[in-house]
């Protein structure tokens, strides 16, 4: 590696993501390595980790490893693995995530249960062994990636909406304490983005690519802010209306 390619990753330095393998976190992979960033990637299936990290192939070092969140006992072995691969790192974006349809009293609540298991106890893990190692370094940022379906409950997705409006709200629950160990907490609400998780929807407002999205989603980390629907316009907006909403008036349009 030549000296101004050190200076850049020096500069920038290294990022964790889960669910790195598709969506959201592949996009972001992509995004933060053009930026300069070296990368540490872990995702359940290593096939398309090896896939992604021979697409990124370049100046900027990638680390994967295998990773399934829900198994919670393995989050802080595979994250120190990857930031000793690294040799430190300076954020750490929770981004792995599922969307599930179910209802009470169908026979569905071992989809619910995948659903809790990953989006809010996976990130609720990988929160917890990155600001452990964070701490030590003394400082850097921590990212959520929650959703605009977490301002309220979803007729829909009841466990989805469930599992990101309880990760926004420890996400802004631990924001005074990680701030005295100099960590930042970013929470990050996507709209609409173009990836798997809602290709199978019929209507999907306001979509926009994967790839703008993981530029406007790097751009606000980079800037640390503290919560932001992605885009800002028309979520900011929308979600805001939302939250005013009366109940009975919810009730009526949320099907």
């Amino acid at each position: 590696m030549d000296e101004a390619a050190s200076k850049k990753i020096k500069m920038t330095g290294s990022i964790l993501i889960t669910g790195a393998s598709s969506g959201i976190g592949r996009a972001l992979a992509f995004e933060f390595s053009r930026r300069g960033y070296s990368l540490g990637l872990c995702a359940r299936r290593l096939e398309l980790l090896e896939s992604l990290r021979d697409e990124l192939a370049g100046e900027n070092q990638v680390a994967i490893s295998r990773l399934d969140v829900a198994e919670l006992e393995s989050v802080p072995e595979v994250l120190h693995k990857l930031t000793d691969e690294l040799g430190g790192v300076k954020i750490v974006i929770a981004n792995s995530g599922v969307g599930e349809r179910s209802f009470p009293g169908e026979g569905t609540f071992h989809l619910d249960r995948k659903v809790i298991e990953i989006n809010l106890l996976g990130a609720m893990a990988t929160i917890d062994a990155g600001a452990e190692m964070l701490k030590k370094q003394g400082g850097g940022q921590i990212v959520g990636i929650s959703s605009v379906a977490g301002f309220r409950g979803l007729s829909g997705t009841p466990a989805y909406s469930a599992s990101k409006a309880a990760l926004s709200t420890y996400m802004e629950g631990i924001r005074n304490h990680l701030k005295q160990h100099k960590i930042a907490v970013t929470v990050l609400n996507p709209g609409f983005i173009d990836t798997p998780i809602n290709s199978h929807r019929s209507s999907r407002p306001f979509l926009i690519s994967a790839k703008k999205g993981a530029r406007l989603m790097a751009d606000m980390i980079e800037k640390k802010v503290w919560s932001s629907t992605v885009p800002v316009w028309p979520w900011a907006f929308i979600t805001e209306i939302m939250r005013q909403l009366p109940e009975r008036l919810w009730y009526k349009i949320n099907v």
